[in-house]
């Protein structure tokens, strides 16, 4: 699989990897300006000339990959006998720089309920490369003429159609899903909120809805068997006006207050 497959497939099985290019040389070098090198935390694809450059690389990749970086940088090195290796000497004479590009694992979000709010918020968040999961119970709020607006970005959008039981999608989402709950079925909400406590999948849990409605959900998870902590897990109101600047009513207001505050990922101050 040359480079370019590599990326294609890492990024579609949601595999963090750096993309390594020789992005200036000086003199001889094994391989031209341009030549790439895909590293993951087991495997690599493409090279940039082999020997000590390629290992070297190699290890850096994975270094940035342990680190969880997500800057590029720039290393510089010489191809001569007299420089220091570590992995076998490269005598070519010249210099080459390496450009480190870590390809991070897209973020995942999953909305539950695409009612007014929903569907705002799902316009709003398909214009990010994201990956976007959709979920209802109810046919009309997804068929195909109302998703289709949503389809134009560089979001990679699912669809989830469920008529029964939409937190069985729950188990279907990536690990680290952030997932906002908005449904128009407060009896939906509640279920929602007890699977995604009990599971390992949300990176955050998101509601909306007003204060009286929270204390009401949370004697009910606390009757559910949830602790106070794991209850605490569930951020309330979601685009809270006092963070994003963004106040009003109207479903699109709404929405945009909310992709504010999961995008730049603000909080109420305890």
């Amino acid at each position: 699989m040359d480079w370019l497959r590599a990326v294609v497939a890492l990024r579609e099985s949601r595999t963090p990897a750096v993309l390594v290019t020789v992005s200036e040389v000086r003199g001889h070098a094994p391989r031209a300006a341009g030549a790439k090198l895909v590293v993951s935390a087991r495997e690599a694809w493409g090279s940039i000339g082999g020997g000590n450059l390629e290992e070297v690389a190699v290890r850096r990749a994975r270094a940035l990959l342990a680190e969880g970086a997500t800057a590029t940088s720039t290393e510089r090195h010489d191809l001569s006998d007299r420089a220091p290796v570590e992995h076998g000497v490269q005598c070519c004479g010249g210099a080459v720089a390496l450009l480190y590009e870590p390809l991070p694992v897209r973020r995942s979000i999953a909305i539950f309920g695409m009612g007014h709010v929903g569907h705002e918020l799902a316009l709003l968040l398909g214009r990010h490369d994201v990956e976007l999961h959709l979920v209802d119970s109810r046919a009309e709020q997804l068929a195909a003429d109302r998703v289709a607006p949503l389809l134009t970005g560089p979001a990679d959008v699912h669809v989830h159609r469920v008529p029964v039981l939409p937190e069985l999608v729950i188990a279907d989402l990536p690990p680290g899903t952030d997932v906002l709950v908005l449904t128009h079925d407060h009896a939906e909400d509640l279920a929602l909120l007890d699977a995604l406590l009990r599971s390992e999948v949300p990176g955050s849990i998101g509601l909306i809805g007003s204060s009286a409605k929270w204390s009401r959900f949370r004697t009910k998870l606390a009757g559910l068997g949830h602790t106070a902590e794991a209850i605490d897990r569930v951020r309330t109101p979601i685009g809270d006006p006092r963070l994003t600047g963004v106040g009003g009513k109207e479903p699109a207001r709404i929405a945009l207050s909310v992709a504010v505050e999961l995008l730049s990922d603000v909080r109420v101050p305890d």
